[in-house]
């Protein structure tokens, strides 16, 4: 047997390669989904490297990069950032000069503050560059309250600051959860139109939906992220690939309810309804969700709304939306209107750099449209946390449980503003898996973990803060980023990448500490490649993690029985990246699948399908859960049945489920070869489904006395 040729690139990495990588948490080797070792190539482990800004190009540059690293903590006077949980104590070594007094202060976030007590601790000094220093450790207390604080620490003429960060055990479940294992109805909102809508449902259609869902006993609404969408024409469909995920999509403003539309002169009212007709006719179609059109009609009635004067009232409550939200704000709608001024046209390099005195310059030149973008967002946040009041208001116990995308656009405003600790070169994705088994690339540029810990996690906690801000639970879309991510740099192909380690501790910590602040609970999308550990360690930490009862299958392909499922879960029988459960038992997408060049072996997905789908009425039948002279509709409310069954703490029920739709949100692995995220809402017969007469759906009706049924058994 002929020898297969390696090339250096190829080459197991060398030791000064590998202890470098180790030291950056960059992972040589993994499992793969097959559970079979993997090794990632020596190319791809310097691509990481180098998007950290460590220089790894060979051994001696390796071997400088790593005495630079020991080095740093030994540079800071003082940690950048210390998160530790509550109820425990933490050494905090400060750096000073050898034979310099040290001393450190906490300031606490109420404004008190306390003095840290240096212990005795002995430490041998270290030669950085030409100066010997020193380190004092000091303790820092088990009984500080939960929240950020800022260490001060000083030494003869020079004084630092680093934030520590008390974060709680547990992220906060409400003790009814466990007692009443609330259900749910899931959505993705944009394709749930009402006869108001201005052709894609709208925060208006949330607030109604979430009322209605209410009446019907369900005690949560799951929907697709709300993140902001580009300011002008073409606008990107996918809720997952957001510029910003920071702020709010205007796609999703009801003009009509902005309170200003009121103090309109007649004759612009007049006009604003007249543009609103034109999109309001797209609500009876099945065709594809024109974003683009829409947002052109809905831009312009905004701009006339925008113009119109505000109150006195409005006007304080606008302005302190914006001291509110500070810096980043501005920062997006800086963006946002350099965005639109240059749609299609390469911006100027001072601004694609964000040359401060050239973004500055341009803020003042355009300061009125750097406004109206701001005024864009508060009228979505005033929106969306109507949204929540009237889906608690009709007693929903949790209300909506929104959803936080993995990463942004590359180009986004979020990748913009936030660059300096974002990763260049290099987009998530994910290994090579049996549903892709050539890896996925997202596109979306990572949180680069070197400069988001010297950041002090905070450009982490703010995203954290809008996500939870008008939501009662949230779902974090691909949580094993918060532990790992894959890497795939420039010029490789998505099955050539590298697992980059993250401070999981510090990560999970944060997102405990601002859900138990807003009162949110949080459940982590931890389906995948994953090291068994990370589920249980969500789980330990308060956060629920998810099961889809369609994947849920015994050794011999049996589905798994329901009284075997995790009770620290959502658990639904499908997801937006399936087809609805009716079409995927029948095998529907599989010839659609075939068509976009997704699978090769259709006779064999086609067997499998059908094998799938006769163990499933087998296991129903056998269980009393359908009858036997069964249709579509009553497989479908079987296995919903089986869901309701388990010990999942909450259930959530596909809106596409409850009415018939045939046809998927998405297909992963594409992107324009199907319109991912673009299809409204219809039943079995391909009828729009509008949200004013859908709760009188009778087959919505008989799948949520169903649910109800099975809840009460």
């Amino acid at each position: 047997m002929d020898a297969v040729e390696t090339t250096a690139e190829d080459a197991a990495p060398s030791e000064a390669l590998a202890a470098l990588a180790r030291a950056c948490g960059v992972a040589l080797t993994y499992t793969g989904w097959d559970g079979s070792p993997r090794s990632s190539s020596t190319a791809a482990v310097r691509a990481a490297l180098a998007a950290m800004g460590v220089a790894a190009e060979d051994d001696e540059r390796c071997r400088g990069s790593l005495a630079a690293l020991e080095d740093l903590p030994w540079a800071r006077v003082v940690p950048p950032v210390t998160v530790l949980r509550a109820g425990h104590s933490r050494q905090l070594p400060l750096h000073v000069p050898h034979g310099e007094p040290a001393a450190a202060t906490l300031l606490l976030e109420d404004g008190s503050t306390r003095g840290l007590r240096q212990l005795d601790i002995l430490v041998e000094p270290r030669q950085v560059g030409t100066r010997l220093i020193g380190r004092a450790t000091f303790e820092i207390p088990a009984d500080l309250p939960l929240g950020w604080h800022r260490v001060e620490a000083s030494t003869t003429g020079v004084r630092a600051r680093g934030y520590v960060v008390v974060t709680p055990e547990r992220a906060p479940l409400p003790a009814d959860v466990r007692a009443r294992r609330p259900w749910g109805l899931a959505a993705q909102i944009y394709s749930v139109r009402s006869e108001r809508s201005w052709g894609i449902g709208d925060l208006a259609d949330l607030a109604d939906l979430g009322a209605l869902s209410a009446a019907a006993g369900a005690d949560f609404l799951q929907i697709n992220p709300l993140h902001a969408t580009e300011p002008a024409t073409p606008i990107e469909p996918s809720p997952y690939l957001p510029t910003s995920r920071r702020f709010l999509s205007p796609l999703y403003i009801r003009v009509e309810d902005i309170p200003e539309v009121a103090y309109l002169p007649s004759q612009q009212r007049a006009v604003l309804e007249w543009e609103a007709e034109k999109p309001r006719r797209m609500n009876a179609s099945t065709d594809r969700i024109d974003r683009d059109t829409v947002w052109r009609l809905k831009a312009a009635a905004l701009e006339k709304v925008y113009a119109a004067p505000r109150s006195a009232g409005r006007q304080a409550a606008f302005e302190a939306f914006c001291l509110r939200e500070g810096r980043s704000l501005e920062d997006f709608a800086t963006w946002c209107s350099i965005a639109e001024a240059h749609r299609g046209v390469p911006w100027p390099d001072e601004l694609a750099k964000r040359l401060p005195t050239a973004v500055d310059a341009w803020r003042e030149e355009h300061s009125d449209r750097v406004l109206y973008h701001a005024w864009l967002q508060w009228v979505c946040d005033e929106q969306l946390g109507e949204a929540q009041r009237a889906a608690t208001d009709a007693g929903m116990s949790i209300g909506l449980m929104t959803d936080l995308a993995v990463g942004v656009h590359p180009q986004g405003a979020d990748a913009w503003a936030l660059g300096r600790v974002l990763a260049s070169g290099i987009a998530v994705g994910a290994p090579p898996d049996m549903y892709n088994q050539h890896g996925q690339s997202w596109s979306q540029p990572p949180w680069q973990p070197r400069a988001l810990e010297s950041a002090a996690y905070l450009p982490f906690r703010d995203v954290v803060r809008a996500a939870v801000r008008h939501a009662g639970a949230l779902r974090i879309d691909h949580i094993l980023g918060l532990f790992r991510q894959w890497w795939v740099p420039e010029g490789h192909s998505p099955a050539d990448g590298v697992y980059v380690h993250f401070d999981h501790e510090a990560l999970i910590g944060i997102l405990a500490l601002e859900a138990e602040r807003a009162g949110t609970i949080v459940i982590g999308e931890d389906l995948g490649t994953l090291e068994p550990w990370v589920s249980d360690y969500l789980n330990a930490r308060g956060l629920l993690g998810t099961v889809v009862a369609l994947f849920e299958k015994q050794h011999d392909g049996s589905p798994t029985p329901p009284e075997h499922y995790r009770a620290d879960a959502l658990v639904s029988v499908t997801v937006h990246d399936l087809p609805p459960t009716a079409a995927y038992l029948a095998g529907e997408h599989i010839p659609v699948r075939q068509e976009l060049g997704l699978i090769d072996d259709v006779e064999g997905e086609a067997a499998k399908s059908a094998a799938e789908r006769a163990s499933m009425v087998a296991y129903l039948r056998e269980r009393d859960w359908m009858i036997e002279d069964w249709e579509e509709e009553d497989l479908v409310a079987g296995v919903h049945r089986l869901a309701m069954h388990t010990p999942a703490l909450l259930t959530a029920v596909a809106l596409t489920d409850a009415v018939g739709e045939r046809r998927s949100q998405n297909h992963p692995g594409t992107h324009t070869e199907y319109p991912n995220w673009q299809v409204p809402l219809a039943d079995a017969n391909g009828v729009a489904v509008l949200l004013d007469d859908m709760f009188d759906h009778p087959r919505l009706n008989r799948l949520l006395e169903a649910v109800r049924a099975a809840r009460q058994s």
